[in-house]
């Protein structure tokens, strides 16, 4: 059913707040330049009012921190259905854009600046030219979106088109106006429903073979030694990363990577996900807080007061590790850097078989 919010005062006697309407959506849009974080906390703005050399005119361009590019389309006039088909027909041209023409859309929205350089300062790792662009996600940006258009978006995203829809309305309370806004779909599932393709512009797909793929990113944030030791796997440092943790439940089976050295186990997932503050681990049979204990790394303990950032666990019975130095790092094996994902790539499918020829696993 369409999405619709009601915000009410919180008294003994509560009033429903009046909503209203922005002059118009351009308003919208330069407040999400201006605030990006309306529309997600981990996503770079990188070009705004870009044509597309069709005749057409992206609204906002944005990039993820793998490198994924995501097209951001305001509904202005147009009704949802023509706006979603407006989108699909946009993202044509943007899947394919190359590096350096990504780097001249962001010349052209911030001049003088360089996007390598800003990737890294955003996001706290360099900017990957072979996975630059190698995903993209759709995300419209309305006021409202009729049951028709809720539909084609779900049956797109069911079928691995990463399309998303982000609803905004606006209401009075006294002199102020406020801004609310509800996804129409989890975005961690839109974020993951499109795994790294095998050969860009061709996206290989097989269905999901029931295990799944995480990254451990070993280093100053975590230390996959302990995580090997006590039984985990963890992430934090922004909703992005720590989100698609809840993919996880209770007897899944998953594998793990450490980008940069290779893959280094597999494990069974023993239970939900659970914040540093909140996370313990077995020591000699006495249970021990992993924020008061772990101390091979930081696990992003600068944001243990932000439940955003802060560092999120998932306990994980181990069926085999290697320590990092012995990490498995084949060519031709599947990388992603989503914390957690279900990719439905062959490439997928041939990991998991050759991990298990070269672990011995049955």
């Amino acid at each position: 059913m369409p999405i619709r919010n009601a915000i009410w005062t919180v008294s003994g006697q509560p009033q429903p707040l009046s909503e209203a309407r922005l002059p118009s959506e351009r308003v919208l849009e330069d407040m999400i330049v201006a605030a990006p974080r309306i529309l997600s906390d981990e996503w770079m703005l990188i070009g705004r009012q870009e044509r597309t050399g069709t005749g057409g005119i992206i609204d906002l361009l944005a990039i993820a921190p793998d490198g994924a590019l995501v097209l951001i389309e305001l509904k202005r006039d147009r009704t949802p259905r023509e706006v979603v088909a407006q989108a699909i027909d946009y993202a044509c041209w943007v899947e394919k854009l190359e590096a350096d023409e990504i780097a001249a859309i962001y010349d052209r929205y911030a001049p003088r600046r360089n996007l390598a350089a800003d990737f890294q300062a955003r996001f706290g790792e360099p900017l990957d030219e072979d996975q630059l662009n190698y995903e993209h996600e759709i995300v419209i940006v309305a006021t409202h979106l009729d049951e028709s258009s809720e539909r084609i978006v779900e049956y797109l995203n069911q079928r691995g088109i990463a399309i998303n829809v982000l609803c905004f309305q606006i209401f009075v309370h006294g002199d102020e106006q406020l801004l609310s806004r509800a996804w129409l779909l989890d975005p961690v599932e839109t974020q993951v429903s499109v795994a790294a393709p095998t050969k860009r512009g061709v996206r290989e797909r097989e269905p999901w073979n029931g295990e799944f793929y995480a990254c451990f990113g070993h280093g100053e944030s975590r230390s996959w030694d302990e995580g090997r030791r006590h039984g985990f796997i963890s992430a934090g440092g922004g909703t992005w990363y720590s989100n698609t943790l809840n993919l996880l439940n209770t007897g899944d089976r998953v594998w793990v990577k450490a980008p940069g050295y290779g893959f280094v186990g597999v494990g069974e997932v023993t239970g939900p996900r659970e914040p540093i503050t909140e996370f313990s681990i077995s020591i000699d049979g006495t249970e021990r807080s992993a924020n008061e204990f772990l101390d091979g790394a930081n696990y992003h303990r600068e944001y243990i007061e932000d439940p955003e950032r802060m560092e999120y666990f998932v306990p994980v019975r181990w069926i085999h590790t290697v320590a990092i130095q012995e990490a498995v790092n084949d060519i031709g094996l599947f990388g992603n850097q989503n914390t957690v994902c279900k990719p439905t790539t062959p490439k997928w499918r041939t990991t998991v078989e050759r991990l298990k020829e070269r672990w011995s696993l049955g």
